[in-house]
This record gives structure tokens, sequence and C-alpha cells, in this order.
């Protein structure tokens, strides 16, 4: 089953699928289309994120970009997925409403997986009812009534997020600072690598940013520049024929040996190792996958 909403005249795309399998991924890279997952079935479902291994259990959500390179397995159950691009809703222009820039999408490099107790799945199943009844409303409210909807599934997604992911310790206008030096990561990571850099940005110290993050997570925010440098170069070295030399310029290296110091020094592994050993396992669970 799969719902799609479009509205020609601004290029709104929106979709609800119980089967993630069905959608093209092709096309929805170049939609550059926001997916909002779920796990609706009693058995986990396995995948891989950017080439990585990854499982999500019964009742649970996460969240990728069309930055991401997403892969369920041939033999998993179907995952159920919200599809969307800019021009439906976006939400960077609506951050202020929804604030889940830098916790649910974009600047944040470890996959946000949030969990459905009883008592929210129930919450979540009849949103998931009105979405349906909504997407076999046709009228001419239809586009903003879903946009509603969507917006609902997002903020409620969100706070599970900011409860679950985050220690209680952090204020709220503390993890706002966090959510954004997340999303200004993700925009000027090229460019920018120190942070110092991200701390004249948001009106801060460099301190007052290690302290923050110190009490937020396990990670500097030194780390989180390095490995948002180092996640781009793994999709370009997986996805792309360019060279490790070519991968070094367009990541705004100017010597290619910075650049490989930097993947050793995140990865353990050279750029040409990484990529070999990866195509390697990779091989190896297609086999796997083939025998059973």
């Amino acid at each position: 089953m799969k719902y799609i909403f479009t509205d020609p005249k601004i290029q709104a795309y929106f979709s609800l699928s119980d089967n993630h399998a069905e959608l093209d991924h092709e096309a929805a890279s170049k939609e550059k289309l926001i997916h909002v997952h779920w796990n609706r079935n009693n058995r986990p479902i396995k995948m891989a994120i950017d080439a990585l291994p990854f499982e999500l259990e019964p009742n649970q959500l996460f969240t990728t970009t069309f930055l991401q390179y997403f892969e369920v397995a041939k033999d998993a159950p179907p995952l159920t997925t919200f599809s969307f691009n800019r021009e439906f809703y976006c939400i960077i222009d609506h951050d202020h409403e929804v604030s889940c820039n830098g916790i649910l999408f974009f600047g944040t490099q470890d996959t946000p997986v949030i969990t459905l107790e009883q008592k929210e799945k129930k919450k979540f199943d009849l949103l998931y009812e009105v979405f349906l009844d909504e997407f076999e409303t046709h009228d001419n409210i239809q586009g903003e009534m879903l946009r509603m909807l969507l917006k609902r599934l997002i903020i409620k997604t969100t706070r599970l997020a900011r409860k679950q992911l985050i220690s209680k310790e952090v204020k709220d206008s503390q993890i706002d600072i966090v959510r954004k030096f997340n999303v200004l990561v993700d925009m000027h990571f090229k460019e920018k690598r120190q942070v110092n850099d991200y701390a004249e940005l948001l009106f801060k110290s460099p301190k007052t940013l290690s302290n923050l993050f110190a009490k937020y997570n396990q990670k500097t925010p030194l780390q989180i520049i390095h490995e948002r440098v180092v996640l781009e170069a793994k999709r370009l070295l997986l996805y792309t024929d360019k060279t490790a030399k070519e991968i070094a310029y367009d990541l705004g290296f100017e010597e290619i040996a910075s650049f490989h110091k930097l993947f050793k020094k995140v990865t353990g592994y050279t750029p040409q190792k990484f990529k070999i050993e990866m195509k390697s396992e990779k091989g190896k669970n297609e086999q796997l996958e083939g025998k059973s």
C-alpha cells in the first residue's frame, strides 16, 4: 500500500508507504526526500545506512535524509515510511514550529532511534489511521491537512527524541545551541573544521561549547566536526568513482596527506583500505542473504 499526495503548482510531494521497498530510491534521491521510518512489525528489520549495518526493533522509529544512502535487507519485513520534500514541508524554514533540526534531521551523525512504549504506540497508531483517512479524502484542503498531520508526527517524534536521547541535565536553551551547532557543521564542514569557527557563528566561546557537549553526550565538538567530514568521505568512497585525491579536494583539503591523517584517525583505516574492507563485507553479507 502506498499513498501519494502531489501539488504540481509548487512541486510538493508527500507519501506514506507500508513497504519502503516500493520506493524508487533513485527517484527519491533526485526529489531530495526526507523520511520518517517506522517498524510496525513484531520482528526486527535489518538494513544498512551509509553501508553500515543497522537493525530497527519493533515499535522503533528513525529518520533519514537525501544525504544518506539507505537500503533494507531483501528478506526484511515491510518498513513503514513517511516521505516528503522541502516543497511540501520545509523543516528548515519551519524549525521554529517543530525544533527538529539537529536532533531528528540534518547535523546528526548518529542515527536517531526513538522507541515507542505501549502508551505512545497507541497514540502513533491512532495518528497513522488519521493519515490513512486523510490520504483518502480528496478535496481542496487535503494538502494543508496532511501538512498539519506531518507537523504533528515530527513534533511528537522530536519530543520523544529529546526525552530518550538527551540528558535531562541539559536545558532547552542549551539543546537549541547543540542543535544549531549540529546544523552549522552539516552546512559548513567542508570549509570550517575548527571549533572556534562555529563558536563565532553561535556567539559563544569554544570552552562554552565544549562544556555543553560534555553534558550533552560523550563526543566533543571537534569530534563531531571530524566525524562529519569523514562521513562525507565515506559516502563518496563507497558510492562514487572518485579517487581519494579528488575526495580530499572536494572536502576542502589542500593536501591529501592531511585528509588521509584525519580519515585514519577517525576510522582506523586509510581511505583505500576502508573502501576495500567495506566492499568485501558487503559481498559477504550478500552471499549470506542468498544462502538464507
